[in-house]
């Protein structure tokens, strides 16, 4: 008797061990789909992150260069005519600038950071797609800010 005892635990401990398994195998690829979303959630919030640590210089940026076209307005006209290739590099940066910063607030508008929460292969291209998207506008937002700063810098 003990030895059939013995048999059927044996045999229950070997059942359990292979649906522990199974369970374990399963349960690794929605824990590899798990990290894929988790990284690239991370990601995503991370190109955020480092556009919006800017969007203040944007700003800044923006508002130095509004007062220097200002007062390029204000100039005689032969002194005007004798900065225009100054104007026209200012006006190309309010360009950048503008755009750089209207981009990461459509951007920002428009992510929907609980998107397709419970099916998680759309939530992995929604996150790939938005990665990019953000990226871009990260980008902008540093290009513009480099451009800035050259243009700027070199007036002085």
């Amino acid at each position: 008797m003990n030895k059939f005892l013995l048999a059927i635990l044996f045999l229950v401990f070997i059942s359990i061990t292979a649906c522990d398994n199974k369970d374990k195998k399963a349960n690794g690829v929605k824990e590899v789909s798990k990290t894929l979303v988790d990284s690239l959630e991370n990601e995503v919030m991370d190109g955020h992150n480092v556009g919006m640590a800017k969007y203040g210089k944007l700003t800044a940026m923006q508002n130095e260069a509004q007062r220097l076209l200002d007062s390029i307005a204000k100039l005689p006209a032969k002194a005007r005519e004798a900065i225009i290739p100054l104007k026209t590099k200012l006006d190309g940066l309010m360009e950048d600038l503008r755009s750089a910063k209207s981009d990461m607030d459509k951007w920002m508008d428009e992510y929907n950071m609980d998107s397709a929460v419970n099916n998680i292969e759309q939530r992995i291209k929604y996150l790939t797609e938005e990665k990019l998207k953000v990226s871009k506008v990260k980008e902008a937002i540093l290009n513009s800010l480099q451009k800035a700063d050259s243009i700027l810098k070199a007036r002085l």
